[in-house]
């Protein structure tokens, strides 16, 4: 589990399936992806988390709010699942729910998800989104990571164009000196 000051990255259970469908099932939430997801789909997902966890020892995890235990959503890094020009790379991202948007959480998990990775001894972490989500977009450059234009692509799955965003282990250290992004938690 990955602890922030206002954040818990957990691995999922099963009892997250039917509040993260119903999550998933958000047209707000799914706004950038191809479609909202059904219960099925949900549970697949989680599952497949789940396996990259124990395999791994990271995946986009269930997030929620230290004060209350509240499910917020989805924050973590996770192996990029498909090909694409800079594969393989580990990918962090964010779905949150539209009541906690606005409020630094997805920063605040992506910069811990990054930090995550790099005390792995990985040397790089990606992000990707539609050109259009701005709102994830200024997450990404908020972390420290940057874009280059020659380096978006054809996502492989819908056929959208995606951009690329990247920061490696010395920016993410010169940017967080002190590497207290987060702590991980038994």
């Amino acid at each position: 589990m990955l602890i922030t000051d206002r954040l818990r990255l957990r691995p999922w259970t099963d009892d997250d399936i039917d509040q993260f469908a119903a999550h998933n099932a958000d047209p707000r939430i799914m706004r950038y992806f191809p479609d909202v997801m059904n219960r099925a789909q949900t549970a697949a997902s989680i599952k497949r988390w789940q396996k990259d966890f124990e395999r791994y020892g990271f995946t986009f995890f269930a997030a929620e709010l230290r004060d209350t235990n509240e499910f917020i959503g989805v924050i973590g890094p996770a192996w990029h699942r498909f090909a694409s020009p800079f594969a393989p790379a580990i990918e962090i991202g964010w779905r949150l729910h539209p009541d906690y948007w606005g409020h630094g959480y997805a920063t605040e998990g992506g910069t811990a998800s990054a930090g995550y990775v790099f005390s792995l001894g990985r040397s790089e972490v990606v992000s990707v989104t539609v050109p259009d989500n701005l709102p994830s977009r200024a997450v990404m450059e908020r972390i420290g990571m940057t874009r280059d234009p020659d380096d978006d692509f054809d996502h492989p799955f819908g056929d959208l164009r995606h951009v690329l965003y990247r920061m490696n282990r010395d920016t993410f250290r010169s940017r967080y000196p002190k590497s207290d992004t987060f702590t991980i938690e038994q």
